[in-house]
């Protein structure tokens, strides 16, 4: 068969499929009931307009998507177990089978209690799924809200909680994303209500978090939330012992009706008449040293009391959260003291007469921390300015002081030899990096900025492995100066380095920036230099501020987990002009 052929036998391939398809929408329309229609993987194939009301979903949120992962439910609000699920197993064993009053998500964030029906089709030609009928269940069906908030964990239950509440504690260094991961395992499961309750370093308390249940999902009380008065040093109040690390233990309104004893006894009384709880317990979040905090778990619309037998299941949630504690303060302590080491070293920008000079430094915005992106700029000698960007390999605290060893020594190579080329200096700096800084590898560019008899500045610079400098002209016009590319620093190569020489027009812009700027995970660097080049063209006319600020939001891809470190100057307009 030619390639011809085989064009036309594509196309009548896909003109049949689409007809099927097409087909198949007709004849679920044609049901007034909610009918979606899956194939053997699970997958969503097609949909009703009945199923998207019911769900509170358009039809291309639906098509394409896992069934069970998107919308199955078990009654606390959370994923179902694939082991569990009995819609996912008459699927596999291609059976007919029906369900009553289970869970499924609402596409406004809500839980809605679906009956379903699922039985064998034919979806297509050669395709085999099931056809799912979804509908509001008998009331005789629906067990009634107090009745399955109280149905008792199993053992079992027990288990899957600890192993899920480690999972999702261990995968954020995030102290609120961990809080309020925890309130969603525990709420509806165990309770109404979440209040954590935090000690800061100065041991002073504060109400970080209240959420409640409510209308199927989890509200964050904002008007419970904030600081708290002293720890008692005697009190014997639930909460006051926790927070001093005492075990932990059952309360309720009747605990804290008598005269209060502390102002947190004041805040206790607040709290269980706004959230209308009837029983709580109480117990410490510890961490390897310290007691973190205190952990709440109430109930206000479940009519059953919280037992003794409760408390060492609340204890093993709140001995992982406070490890987990631990180390999001530790990861954030170090991140802190990273990124002030970081900026304190990132140096004051001289000033030139008539030449406009502006700075950026933005840390990465996730888990990445600080990294050892830099920029530097000082006087080389009366009419002689040396400007140079960099980048060491890493994203932690080592990245940053192999920063600071490499800006520093770069500034005494240069300082010892102010008339020496900037390869000259890279060169040196190079020999230093392998056999003295503990830097595994870097890129950077060293530049001299000088000013001609004629008025002009020059640019003389080399280029180690890192993004070409970005020349934009006041009339819009954008390019890379992409001479002087020599390798990066510290592979053990030995190469001569080029240097290169420019004129920078008047009113011209000069960029030097980091990788953070332009790359992306997802695209290619070229993608994101020639996003670069395009915004800055555009910007060429904005006060140099103003042009810096506007590449950071406009360029900066938000997939990229890496920090950026910006340099920009503006040349002055035409000596006749000033």
């Amino acid at each position: 068969m030619d390639d011809a052929a085989r064009g036309r036998d594509g196309v009548a391939a896909s003109r049949h499929q689409a007809r099927s398809g097409a087909l198949l929408d007709e004849a679920l329309e044609i049901l007034l009931a909610s009918a979606i229609v899956l194939d053997d993987d699970g997958l969503i194939v097609a949909v009703n307009s009945a199923a998207q009301s019911l769900l509170g979903r358009d039809a291309p949120e639906l098509v394409g998507q896992d069934f069970h992962d998107l919308l199955h439910r078990d009654k606390h609000g959370h994923s179902m177990p694939r082991t569990r699920c009995q819609l996912r197993k008459a699927l596999l064993m291609r059976e007919t089978m029906r369900g009553d009053a289970e869970w499924f998500a609402h596409g406004d964030g809500t839980f809605v209690q679906l009956s379903w029906l699922v039985t064998p089709c034919t979806p297509g030609p050669g395709v085999t799924g099931a056809l799912v009928m979804l509908y509001e269940p008998k009331q005789g069906d629906v067990r009634h809200s107090d009745e399955w908030h109280s149905a008792p964990l199993t053992e079992l239950d027990r288990l899957a909680l600890l192993a899920e509440t480690t999972t999702q504690l261990t995968s954020t260094l995030d102290v609120d994303e961990a809080l309020h991961r925890l309130a969603a395992l525990t709420v509806p499961r165990l309770a109404d209500w979440a209040v954590f309750d935090l000690l800061t370093e100065r041991d002073e308390v504060r109400r970080v978090l209240v959420v409640e249940h409510k209308d199927g999902i989890l509200v964050e009380r904002d008007d419970l939330q904030g600081p708290m008065p002293p720890v008692p040093a005697e009190s014997p109040m639930p909460l006051s012992r926790a927070l001093r690390g005492a075990a932990s233990s059952l309360a309720g309104p009747a605990t804290y009706q008598g005269p209060p004893d502390s102002g947190i006894a004041v805040e206790q009384q607040r709290l269980f008449t706004e959230t209308g709880m009837h029983s709580a317990v109480i117990a410490p979040i510890r961490g390897l040293r310290d007691v973190l905090g205190a952990l709440t778990l109430g109930r206000a619309r479940r009519h059953d009391a919280y037992t003794p037998s409760d408390l060492p299941l609340l204890e093993d949630l709140t001995r992982r959260a406070g490890l987990a504690l631990d180390n999001a303060r530790l990861y954030q302590r170090q991140r802190k003291v990273a990124e002030t080491m970081q900026r304190h070293l990132l140096p004051q920008l001289p000033v030139l007469p008539g030449l406009e000079m502006t700075a950026r430094y933005v840390p990465a915005p996730d888990a990445s921390s600080v990294g050892g992106d830099w920029y530097d700029a000082f006087a080389l000698e009366a009419h002689a300015h040396a400007l140079a960007i960099g980048d060491v390999v890493g994203h932690d605290l080592d990245a940053a002081a192999g920063m600071a060893q490499v800006r520093n020594m770069l500034r005494a190579f240069a300082w010892s030899h102010p008339d020496a080329a900037p390869s000259a200096v890279v060169t040196r700096l190079d020999e230093a990096v392998m056999h003295i800084a503990e830097v595994p590898m870097a890129t950077m560019i060293l530049a001299r900025l000088t000013r001609g008899e004629d008025t002009l500045w020059r640019l003389h610079w080399t280029n180690a492995g890192h993004p070409p400098p970005l020349l934009v002209t006041h009339d819009g016009q954008a390019s890379y100066l992409d001479e002087a590319h020599g390798m990066l620093l510290g592979t053990g190569v030995t190469r001569s380095r080029p240097d290169a020489v420019t004129v920078l027009p008047p009113r011209a812009t000069l960029l030097l920036y980091t990788d953070g700027l332009v790359e992306s995970p997802h695209r290619s660097i070229d993608d994101g230099l020639d996003r670069l080049r395009r915004h800055a063209a555009s910007l060429a006319h904005r006060p140099l501020d103003s042009f810096c600020d506007s590449l950071l939001n406009q360029v900066r891809p938000s997939d990229n987990d890496d920090d950026v470190a910006m340099i920009a100057l503006r040349t002055p307009p035409p000596a006749q002009d000033q």
